[in-house]
């Protein structure tokens, strides 16, 4: 029996517009994500995230390097939204993420949201859709869910976030989303604060890590084509003298469940502020300015075993020499 996303049903009840409505509301006194900057967003008013009314949307495309059981041979249909909450002094998206001014012209309205979402699935044949970085723009992605409910979508829906997303709002993603794809990136709140510019990431983020397995459960759901269509994959990227606090994290994630599905990452690489010759920097951002160490990534493999984990993937400790994101070419053109 092929997989129906649940969204469908809560698009023929009504639901899916109730929940449209209200996360809509909440831009009023945006409190969509921890930070609760409380701006009027509707009219445009910016804070944090250098975001107003509309999505911001620096790429689309047929993404194939997301773990193998999501992207396959057509790959995910991912839209990169643009800009972020958080200011991680290390991101690889900065181009698209950290220069809101520019990033400010690639704003769409709902409508071409939605038209995006149906040339992925009908045009790219993409076997799902993956909102990148879209906690900021978590309103603005149920309403084009809706519009392109009306348009014969019908693929899994991929929130790949950064896992600073309030439980309020993933509460009401409840049953629009697929697939979670959290990456889970400190165990120690001076780290987020000195990497992300946020004081309370740990707390906030394992937060909304319960609400995920609550909605999701530990187990992966599978279609007849052998991909994932629902369920939780829990990312967690290695840092450079163990800044990633990788124990204290895995022992989190594995109170939760050791059977639950782990995307381990050695992609780091210094870049952005890290890598720049003319910023000033810390003691704490030198020590993660140099690639991971060989001996530092088997570390925390071995952990798995320790914490009883079966389920996920690890990358190849070469992935920091060619997982680099390049949106100096966007590819499919813009329509306004």
């Amino acid at each position: 029996m092929s997989y129906i996303p649940p969204y469908l049903d809560l698009y023929q009840s009504g639901e899916l517009h109730r929940r449209a409505e209200q996360l809509e509301a909440m831009l009023a006194s945006c409190n969509i994500c921890p930070l609760d900057c409380k701006v009027n967003r509707l009219e445009d008013e910016i804070a944090r995230c250098y975001s107003g009314r509309m999505a911001i949307v620096s790429s689309y495309c047929a993404h194939f390097g997301e773990e193998p059981a999501l992207a396959d041979t057509n790959g995910v249909g991912n839209i990169f939204l643009g800009n972020c909450n958080l200011k991680y002094v290390y991101c690889q998206n900065y181009e698209i993420s950290q220069r809101w001014k520019e990033e400010r012209k690639n704003e769409v309205t709902n409508e071409r949201l939605a038209e995006m979402m149906i040339e992925l699935q009908d045009e790219k044949k993409c076997h799902s859709i993956g909102f990148v970085s879209p906690t900021h723009f978590a309103p603005q992605m149920v309403r084009a869910i809706e519009i392109a409910c009306d348009m014969g979508f019908h693929i899994p829906i991929i929130y790949n976030t950064n896992a600073y997303d309030s439980a309020r709002v993933l509460k009401l993603l409840d049953g629009i989303i697929d697939i979670y794809l959290p990456d889970i990136k400190y165990s120690d709140e001076q780290a987020g604060y000195d990497y992300s510019g946020v004081k309370d990431y740990v707390k906030h983020s394992r937060t909304a890590l319960t609400e995920m397995f609550r909605q999701m459960g530990s187990e992966l759901v599978y279609g007849d084509d052998g991909l994932v269509k629902r369920g939780l994959i829990i990312r967690h990227l290695v840092l450079p003298n163990d800044m990633a606090g990788s124990e204290e994290t895995l022992k989190a994630i594995s109170a939760l469940s050791p059977k639950l599905t782990l995307s381990v990452m050695s992609q780091y690489y210094p870049t952005n502020r890290v890598s720049d010759e003319n910023a000033e920097k810390s003691e704490r951002i030198l020590l993660i300015n140099r690639r991971i160490r060989e001996r530092e990534y088997e570390k925390v493999l071995d952990m798995l075993d320790e914490f009883g984990f079966e389920n996920g993937w690890a990358q190849e400790f070469e992935s920091q020499d060619y997982y680099r994101p390049d949106f100096s070419d966007r590819i499919l053109p813009f329509k306004k």
